[in-house]
């Protein structure tokens, strides 16, 4: 975490210098609310963190004790290794986060903004390593990586994934775009529009989702938020309340296996089968006579 803490700093600067872009362009891309709103998501993640992380260093440490290998750190390679290891292991994770519920619980803090900016790269989950997502990573140790490494090189993965939560920038040059993750890749990750639900899962890079079949550039400029918006500023409500949806889903299952499939399910999973998963929405999805509505891109 001490990365992320020495990054604040330049967090405030560039988050600053959108503003101004935004007020001297007319572009309209920050809400007063929405921001502190996100800030203080931000905030409440860095505080938590300071305790979990430490739990999180001492798990990966024990799993360490029992690695297959030892790869050394002092060698440059080992850390090209790791990187990509690392980045792969985000992309299955930021993927099961999108398509299992009990994930989803805390990930869809990252998405309930409907503003794409810097600060929205702030709006971060209070409740994300308490139910035990760092346990993605736990074959990392166990292959011979140090835990130092590891959680340095997230922090490095999070550090870079701040600059993309932008649309001050509309596309790199062609070869970064077809390897790195990027605004255009990432706002397409933010959309709510069918077509482009969990979509560009990538953390640094976008290879993956090429790899996957989970690749969809940006065609037209998306429309932000979740499918059903929470419409809320408050900082304890955004943290909590697809938990308090999943306890209420949860009183009213019938039988095991729908309890089951309420928590570990797809995001919108029903049992009567009204519910709108991604997967359920795409395939209803007309696009001969739903056309397109949205705002073209605007390049800059």
């Amino acid at each position: 975490m001490e990365l992320i803490h020495f990054a604040i700093p330049g967090f405030i600067l560039l988050i600053t210098a959108e503003v101004i872009f935004s007020a001297v362009e007319k572009r309209d891309l920050y809400e007063t609310k929405d921001a502190a709103s996100s800030i203080a998501m931000g905030l409440g993640n860095v505080i938590i963190g300071l305790f979990t992380k430490a739990v999180i260093y001492l798990i990966y440490s024990f799993a360490y004790e029992f690695r297959f290998f030892t790869l050394d750190a002092t060698v440059w390679w080992v850390w090209i290794v790791c990187f990509f290891a690392d980045d792969l292991t985000y992309y299955w994770f930021h993927r099961c986060s999108h398509e299992i519920r009990y994930f989803w619980a805390s990930h869809v803090v990252h998405h309930s903004s409907r503003r794409y900016n810097l600060a929205t790269a702030l709006r971060q989950t209070w409740t994300g390593n308490l139910s035990g997502a760092f346990l993605f990573w736990i074959w990392m140790p166990l292959a011979g990586f140090h835990p130092a490494m590891i959680m340095a090189m997230q922090s490095i993965s999070l550090l870079y994934q701040f600059w993309i939560h932008t649309e001050a920038i509309w596309k790199l040059p062609r070869p970064l775009e077809l390897i790195l993750n990027t605004p255009s890749h990432h706002r397409v990750h933010h959309s709510s529009e069918i077509k482009y639900l969990d979509r560009n899962h990538g953390g640094v890079l976008i290879i993956w989702d090429r790899l996957f079949g989970t690749f969809q550039p940006e065609e037209e400029r998306p429309v932000y938020g979740l499918t059903v918006n929470i419409n809320t500023y408050n900082p304890l409500r955004i943290a909590t309340h697809e938990w308090a949806a999943i306890g209420r889903d949860l009183r009213r299952a019938r039988t095991w296996k729908e309890a089951w499939m309420y928590v570990f399910g797809a995001p919108g999973w029903d049992v009567d089968g009204n519910g709108k998963t991604a997967r359920a929405l795409r395939r209803s999805l007309d696009t001969s006579s739903h056309p397109a509505q949205n705002l073209p891109l605007i390049q800059k």
